[in-house]
C-alpha cells in the first residue's frame, strides 16, 4: 500500500473512531473537534458530538440539548445541511437490519447503504434501486431524495413504508401511510428538520444480478438516442467527458446470467487522467479534444455481470463538489446542450464528467421528483479548485428550465424559491412546526428556508 493511502486511510480510522467508539455522551468540551463533509466545503466547530448507543439514549440527549441539534452521515452532502457550533449526533452506533418480514425490511437509520448488499441477501431481499455512491447513511440518503437512475423507478425514498424518528421534545413517533400520515408525508424527505430519524422500513424485492453494459460514443449520438434507451431498459444514465465530444452510456438490466466482467477502466484513475490533460492541453481545446477523442474512440464496451448492488456502486476516491438539478423529463436533454456550450466557451479548467440520469415522479412533499418524471443533471469541479464561477454559470440554466435542486448538492435558492417549487411547502413548514416548534433541528441555513 502506497503511503500516501495509508495515512488516508489512518485519517479515516481516527475519524471514525472518535464519531463511533466512544462511549455516549462524546463530548469535547474544552477542545471541540472541527466536522467538515467529504470535500471539504462545509466545516464547522460543535461543542458537543454524540454517537449514542440506544434509541433510548438518543431521545434523552434531543430532550435536554441545549440550541441546535443536528444529525450527521457519513458527509456526502454538499450544502448547509449539517453545520452547527451546538450539538451534532452521529448514528454510527445504531446501524444493522432489525427485522425482516415477506419483501420488507426494517433498517437502523446510521446504516450505511454500502452495509446493506450482504445483510439483505442473507434475507433473501435485495433494494429496489441504489444511488452510484454507497458511503452515506441510510437515514441521510432519505432526508435529501438520494437517487439512482431508471425512468420507472423512484428515489429511495420512495421505498419507504414506515419510519421512526425522535422529535424535539424526546418523544419516539412512528408514521407511514395509515398512521401520521401529514408527518409521513413531510418526513420521507426531511432534511433532518423534524426530528432523527432512528430507523425505517423499506419495501424491497427478491435479490437479483444485473448487466451492465458502458459504452463509448460521440455525444450527438448519445442524446439521439438515449430516450430510447431510458424506455427500453431498467436503468440508464450517461456522462459526457468535457472537450472530448464524447460520453458514455451506462446500462442495466436484470439477468440470470453467469458472474462475469471484462476488463474495466477504473474511474477514480479516469478523472485523475482527465485532469492531467487539462493541465498538458488546456492551452488549446482543439488539441484536448482531438487526444481525447482519439483515445475515447478506442475504448471497448465493458459488460460486468454482479449481484444488483455490487454493480450499482463505485469507489469514488477523488474528491469533488456538486450541483445536481433535477428537471422536467421533457426539457432535461435541451439544458444539457446548454450546460455543453456554456461549460466550453468559458471554462476550460473543468475536466469533470456532466453526469445525466432519469428518475421517476413520485407523491413526497419535498421530493425534488414530486409528480414529474425527471432528467437529473449533475456538474462538478475539483475539491480544492473554486467552484463557485462554474456553478454560478449553470445555475440559471437549470432554474430556466424548473429545475428543482437536489437537497444534498450546492445550490443559491431561498425559503422563497422553494416555495414557488413545492407545491406542499406550506404543509410541510405546518409540520415542520408541530414537531419542533422551539427549532432545535434549525442551523442557520435551515433557518433561512423555513423562518
Amino acid at each position: 500500500m502506497k503511503p500516501v493511502k495509508r495515512r488516508s486511510l489512518l485519517t479515516q480510522l481516527v475519524q471514525l473512531a472518535t464519531l463511533s467508539a466512544l462511549p455516549m455522551p462524546l463530548i469535547a468540551a474544552s477542545r471541540p473537534i472541527p466536522w467538515r463533509n467529504w470535500s471539504g466545503s462545509q466545516t464547522c466547530l460543535p461543542q458537543q458530538r454524540f454517537a449514542p448507543a440506544s434509541v433510548a439514549e438518543l431521545q434523552t440527549l434531543v430532550k435536554t440539548a441545549a440550541g441546535t441539534v443536528r444529525p450527521v452521515g457519513s458527509g456526502h452532502s454538499f450544502s448547509a445541511l449539517v453545520p452547527t457550533d451546538d450539538t451534532l449526533v452521529s448514528l454510527s452506533r445504531l446501524k444493522g437490519v432489525l427485522s425482516t418480514e415477506g419483501d420488507r425490511a426494517t433498517i437502523a437509520g446510521g446504516t450505511r447503504l454500502g452495509d446493506l448488499g450482504d445483510a439483505l441477501a442473507s434475507a433473501n431481499q435485495a433494494l429496489i434501486n441504489m444511488p452510484d455512491i454507497d458511503e452515506q447513511s441510510l437515514a441521510g440518503a432519505l432526508a435529501t431524495a438520494t437517487h439512482g437512475t431508471g425512468a420507472h423507478i423512484g428515489c429511495l425514498s420512495s421505498f419507504i413504508t414506515d419510519l421512526q424518528l425522535v422529535c424535539a421534545n424526546g418523544e419516539l413517533l412512528r408514521c407511514n401511510a395509515n398512521a401520521n400520515t401529514e408527518l409521513f408525508n413531510a418526513a420521507r424527505v426531511n432534511l433532518g428538520a423534524l426530528g432523527i430519524v432512528t430507523e425505517l422500513t423499506l419495501a424491497n424485492v427478491k435479490p437479483y444480478k444485473l448487466k451492465r453494459e458502458t459504452e463509448w460514443l460521440k455525444i450527438e449520438d448519445i442524446l439521439e438516442k438515449v430516450e430510447n434507451l431510458a424506455e427500453q431498459n431498467r436503468n440508464v444514465e450517461f456522462y459526457y467527458i468535457p472537450f472530448s465530444g464524447m460520453g458514455f452510456t451506462d446500462v442495466h438490466n436484470i439477468t440470470d446470467d453467469p458472474v462475469s466482467s471484462t476488463e474495466k477502466i477504473d474511474q477514480n484513475d479516469g478523472a485523475e487522467t482527465l485532469k492531467d490533460i487539462r493541465d498538458w492541453l488546456g492551452f488549446s481545446p482543439k488539441i484536448r479534444e482531438l487526444v481525447l477523442s482519439s483515445y475515447m474512440k478506442t475504448i471497448d464496451k465493458e459488460i460486468s455481470i454482479a449481484a444488483s448492488w455490487e454493480n450499482y456502486t463505485l469507489e469514488r476516491n477523488v474528491r469533488f463538489n456538486e450541483m445536481e438539478y433535477h428537471l422536467p423529463r421533457s426539457e432535461g436533454l435541451k439544458a444539457v446542450a446548454e450546460i455543453r456550450q456554456v461549460l466550453e466557451k468559458n471554462f476550460s479548467e473543468v475536466f469533470f464528467p456532466i453526469e445525466v440520469r432519469f428518475v421517476k415522479g413520485d407523491d413526497i412533499w419535498l421530493s425534488p421528483f414530486y409528480q414529474r418524471d425527471t432528467i437529473s443533471i449533475a456538474v462538478h469541479r475539483y475539491f480544492n479548485e473554486d467552484y463557485r464561477p462554474y456553478f454560478a454559470a449553470i445555475e440559471p440554466i437549470f432554474k430556466k428550465y424548473g429545475g428543482r435542486p437536489h437537497w444534498g448538492k450546492i445550490n443559491t435558492l431561498n425559503g422563497k424559491d422553494f416555495k414557488a417549487l413545492y407545491p406542499n411547502w406550506q404543509n410541510f413548514l405546518a409540520v415542520r412546526k408541530a414537531v419542533d416548534p422551539h427549532n432545535k433541528f434549525l442551523n442557520p441555513y435551515l433557518h433561512q428556508l423555513f423562518g
